[in-house]
């Protein structure tokens, strides 16, 4: 494993085997894309005291080891008071130190990490952010396509957080009509409105000591940003009809698919508002850009939907599971969630899930670009020069019929069995035959 070197002279190279950096916060960069074990840093550090990169790195990684090269007994005293493995005053001590160091144990897996599956390249920034920002007060704007678990984010920010024992509260900008949003966030006293029959608090004094996640906050009426501005400026609401105000302690993740300076742009959006929300930025990836953590998905969907439907568990076909990847998924994890209930509920009796069951519309790539689906075999192959396979191409043939004919039916084995001429129990051998030789 690699470790981090941390010098100002950039023309010093690192010794062998760790990786090199020229400031605290390429640095602390680096250390979000890597799993360093130790990092030696020579003082002074650029851009920060090493106090404050001590404490974001132990942050981004609690179990990293750090010795600062430096000169200054209180200094020393300082940094190892804090949490600094060791403190020396020559490069040949400190990798001497780095040395003796023990391995770090395996890092227990923070609670909020089970709220979101996957660890593919993309989605290591969305982790790290989330660890590193957890302990703060930070407001976060999330954004992202329709589709890519919003929602679960801001839920494992709260999770992340010390206010994870307090209430989360959730708010769809879209989903209440103008008129009732405004007593929804910040209430009404009894008598404030035709139908306010008794007085009551809004979300954002349910969410007190917690969090409130406003969703597509992009959609919010221009008078009902101007009252929410004020609330993140002064930390205080007023009910609808009162004046008293209501002091708050709350923690505010918003989040939205709509482009906010293009809505700013056309008046639509307020620019103050929007540096308010915009404190910490939280990008999510489309699902095309984290193939690689289909698979983890895949089977943590089939297990939920087989829990929920007291079915047996069931398994992904290879075949299957390698198109699925090459898929452009434009509905990102919802369209996938939404696509293996369907397959779970198609297959039947079945353990295997082939890519049939999965009944996509079309053949997106992952590039993002819409194609015909595969085509369709030949009802006379031509033998290629170098032969093949005959028992596996009959196999793969049989499959690609079966898996269209399903699909066809919408998983009815009587009209599938039909449309191939065969008998259903005669089709009901083939799948079998097929599941054992996937």
């Amino acid at each position: 494993m690699r470790n981090l070197y941390l010098h100002l002279d950039g023309s010093l190279p690192a010794p062998p085997g760790w990786e090199c950096g020229t400031s605290g916060w390429q640095g602390l960069q680096l250390l979000q894309q890597h799993g360093f074990a130790v990092a030696i840093v020579e003082l002074p550090i650029v851009g920060m005291s090493p106090e404050d990169w001590l404490g974001a790195a132990l942050r981004l990684r609690p179990a990293l080891r750090v010795i600062f090269l430096g000169r200054h007994v209180r200094e020393a005293v300082a940094l190892l008071r804090s949490g600094a493995s060791d403190y020396v005053e020559s490069r040949d001590a400190a990798l001497a130190s780095a040395a003796r160091l023990p391995a770090p144990p395996p890092r227990a897996p923070e609670p909020w990490r089970r709220l979101l599956i996957g660890d593919s390249a993309a989605m290591r920034p969305v982790l790290d952010t989330i660890r590193l920002l957890g302990p703060r007060r930070s407001t976060v704007l999330i954004s992202g396509e329709t589709g890519t678990g919003k929602e679960v984010v801001a839920k494992a920010i709260h999770a992340a957080s010390l206010r994870a024992r307090e209430a989360m509260v959730s708010v769809n900008c879209t989903a209440l009509p103008e008129a009732l949003l405004e007593a929804e966030l910040f209430g009404h006293v009894k008598g404030a409105y035709t139908g306010a029959f008794q007085a009551r608090k809004g979300r954002f004094e349910e969410a007190d000591k917690g969090t409130i996640f406003l969703d597509e906050i992009g959609d919010m009426p221009i008078e009902t940003q101007a009252k929410l501005l004020r609330v993140l400026q002064e930390r205080e609401c007023q009910r609808l009809g009162s004046s008293e105000m209501v002091k708050l302690d709350v923690r505010v993740v918003s989040a939205t698919n709509a482009n906010l300076e293009e809505r700013i742009d056309r008046g639509r959006f307020r620019e103050d508002l929007y540096y308010r929300l915009n404190v910490v930025p939280l990008l999510l990836p489309p699902l095309r850009e984290r193939a690689e953590d289909i698979p983890m998905l895949l089977e943590h969907f089939v297990d939920k939907v087989c829990r929920a439907e007291e079915l047996p568990r069931k398994r992904v076909t290879a075949d299957a599971l390698e198109r699925l990847q090459e898929y452009g998924w434009p509905g990102n994890v919802r369209q996938l969630e939404n696509t293996v209930e369907r397959a779970v509920a198609l297959s039947g009796d079945r353990p295997m899930l082939h890519f049939g069951d999965f009944s996509l519309p079309v053949r997106t790539s992952v590039s993002g670009n819409v194609s015909p689906p595969a085509p369709q075999p030949e009802s006379a192959p031509n033998l290629p020069e170098q032969g093949l396979d005959f028992t596996a191409t009959i196999q793969r043939l049989e499959r690609t019929l079966i898996e269209q004919a399903l699909r066809r039916s919408n998983g009815n084995k009587k009209q599938a069995a039909d449309m191939l001429r065969l008998k259903r129990t005669t089709l009901s051998a083939k799948l079998k035959s097929l599941d054992e030789v996937a």
